[in-house]
């Protein structure tokens, strides 16, 4: 735009200056602005003088670090695995509580069976019902001759 062209004199073109702009580094990413939330405009004297006028860039804030737990999820796992295990083993003595009391009622069982079977035969054997007491041999007349019997 500033440089010489033809249809200009010679003596112009020395009093020209030209100028290049320096860019700025960037301090921070660009972020979009939020509509209607309109920054206000800054303006940055440089040391050599010159004025550069522009919005305000806030810099990027980082993410917020994720802070550690103060007990690990291991700890707080195997502890509540404990807690888990012992609310278990209050049913599992019962259980084995139950398994014992079933096992002896079934002994008790066993023993009253036997003691009223054995009443039971010893009343058949022992009883004299329908007997006069004794044993009863119907023997005829026989005849003994040289320890043969002959009957």
């Amino acid at each position: 735009m500033n440089e010489p062209t033809r249809y200009r004199a010679a003596a112009d073109t020395a009093t020209l200056a030209v100028h290049h702009p320096t860019p700025l580094p960037h301090a921070a990413p660009l972020l979009p602005v939020q509509p209607g939330a309109v920054p206000a405009v800054a303006s940055v004297v440089l040391p050599d003088g010159r004025v550069v006028t522009g919005y305000a860039i806030e810099p990027a804030k980082p993410e917020p670090v994720a802070t550690k737990p103060a007990v690990s999820r291991t700890a707080v796992n195997i502890a509540l695995g404990g807690i888990g295990f012992g609310a278990v083993c209050g049913g599992l003595v019962l259980l084995t509580t139950f398994i014992a009391a079933l096992a002896a009622l079934v002994h008790q069982l066993i023993i009253l069976a036997a003691v009223i079977f054995g009443g039971w035969v010893a009343v058949q054997v022992f009883s004299a019902s329908g007997r006069s007491g004794g044993n009863t041999f119907n023997i005829r007349k026989a005849v003994f001759k040289r320890n043969h019997f002959n009957g």
